[in-house]
């Protein structure tokens, strides 16, 4: 094996370029797993503008493929947008992919409502509450959660 003094630029392309073939990155992800393989290393940022410039790294196919994922679990936009923050993701990009997905939050939010609790009305206050906590949690607004519930009664 060698040692840390013998890699490269190239060993770090290599090594961002097996991360992204098995799925989309960030930036900052990239960055943070180069930076634990490769620490102290000053060609990191190059390798990854490289990869950029040559389309195989994007933050917006990230965020794209990202969202899409989260939407198919289940996740409201607030949730998602907290974990794409986390993953370095923020402003303008976020937005604008967020709500130009084409998802109808509504919709997604009352599928998710009938799978979960299988349209049985919640009995009391207690049950109100509790299912609230769950789809907040799960990413969604309250005056969203509200509508919806609102349905059910």
């Amino acid at each position: 094996m060698r040692g840390a003094e013998d890699r490269g630029p190239g060993d770090i392309r290599r090594a961002a370029i097996d991360l992204l073939a098995r799925r989309e990155h960030s930036r900052q992800e990239l960055c943070s797993k180069l930076n634990r393989r490769f620490p102290d290393s000053d060609a990191i940022a190059e390798q990854l503008d490289a990869l950029a410039v040559a389309g195989l790294q994007s933050d917006r196919r990230f965020c794209e493929v990202f969202v899409r994922s989260k939407w198919q679990q289940g996740q409201g936009p607030q949730r998602i947008r907290r974990e794409l923050e986390q993953r370095g993701i923020g402003g303008a990009l976020q937005r604008e992919l967020l709500w130009e997905a084409g998802i109808d939050w509504h919709a997604s939010l009352q599928e998710l409502y009938q799978r979960k609790f299988e349209g049985r009305a919640a009995h009391d206050q207690k049950e109100r509450a509790r299912r609230m906590r769950f789809l907040h949690y799960r990413g969604f607004g309250f005056d969203l959660i509200r509508q919806v519930m609102a349905d059910d009664c």
